[in-house]
């Protein structure tokens, strides 16, 4: 107890200071003894024995308080987020010529569109539907939806097809007795309308069977009307002698709003390919409307005769 007889000699200033830093001391250990950290979260080492216990009998996860605060103290939130969905678009479309954008607009995955690109690329065509069914990856739910728009072209067809159809008429031809045969058939100086006429009539025209009246047909809805017979000319192997057979008495054909239609309608058309199209749409992007059919003679796509051809099917 020396120490507190030489505190009696200390001038009392100083014993003063010395006082107040002991109680200062005192009190600060005080506070830390009182305010130490508490034991780690009661709850969250209670989930953590529940969670155990469900996982080893077997049973899902508790529902309820538990279960719903227990939080991994050691690893980040993780917060998983569905894919976004495409909206699909359906309209009419033919696999060996559609482009990624419209392929990715019917809802088809952007791998899925890098395979059918890679399939046309090595000189895969498709004839029929069902081989659009076959392309890798492709899903039967997707195929049921595509598959009453798809629509490929004829001349996507095996060229083998010419003979056999030609063949199958001629022996229809010889099937049929000589008399009852020139009975169905035009004779000289007799007509008919190229654009009113159906595959019936049609075949009334000598040199003309199923396969050309089909031809004929389709190729006439593709036009949007006939404005000339010189357009059957357009058809591959088509027999010229049968041309005298038709008329065209009036002409109507179904225009196409160059102001308004996508690349993708406008190179449905037989007369506009898809450089044709794309630069059509440029066009509008960067100069405005296209107010008259000469606007296009600035474009190096369109020379004077493919203007010419497609005056008659423009609108503005």
């Amino acid at each position: 107890m020396s120490w507190l007889r030489e505190l009696a000699y200390i001038h009392k200033s100083d014993r003063k200071v010395l006082l107040t830093l002991l109680t200062v001391a005192i009190v600060a250990l005080l506070i830390i003894t009182l305010t130490g950290r508490a034991p780690q979260q009661p709850m969250a080492d209670a989930a953590d024995s529940l969670r155990q216990q469900d996982l080893q009998s077997g049973q899902p996860l508790r529902q309820g308080r538990t279960s719903v605060n227990y939080v991994d103290r050691q690893q980040p939130a993780i917060v998983y987020r569905q894919p976004d969905e495409r909206r699909a678009e359906l309209f009419d479309f033919d696999p060996n010529t559609a482009d990624s954008t419209a392929l990715l607009r019917l809802g088809l995955q952007p791998w899925l569109v890098k395979n059918i690109y890679k399939y046309r690329a090595h000189g895969g065509v498709f004839r029929k539907k069902s081989d659009f069914a076959s392309l890798y990856g492709l899903t039967t739910k997707q195929y049921r939806e595509l598959e009453p728009y798809i629509h490929i072209s004829a001349d996507y067809l095996p060229a083998t097809t010419l003979f056999i159809e030609n063949k199958a008429d001629a022996e229809e031809q010889q099937e049929q007795p000589r008399p009852s045969t020139s009975r169905h058939k035009l004779a000289a100086g007799e007509t008919v309308d190229l654009n009113s006429a159906d595959t019936t009539v049609l075949m009334t025209v000598p040199g003309i069977g199923s396969y050309f009246a089909r031809r004929i047909a389709d190729y006439g809805q593709r036009l949007g009307g006939y404005v000339s017979i010189d357009q059957l000319d357009e058809i591959s192997n088509f027999p010229a002698e049968a041309k005298a057979f038709f008329t065209i008495a009036q002409p109507q054909p179904r225009r196409l709003n160059i102001n308004r239609l996508t690349l993708n309608e406008l190179k449905r058309h037989p007369y506009i390919n898809y450089y044709q199209a794309r630069a059509i749409v440029d066009y509008r992007r960067t100069q405005g409307a296209i107010g008259d059919i000469a606007d296009l003679h600035l474009l190096p796509d369109f020379p004077p005769e493919v203007i010419e051809r497609l005056r008659p099917y423009l609108s503005y």
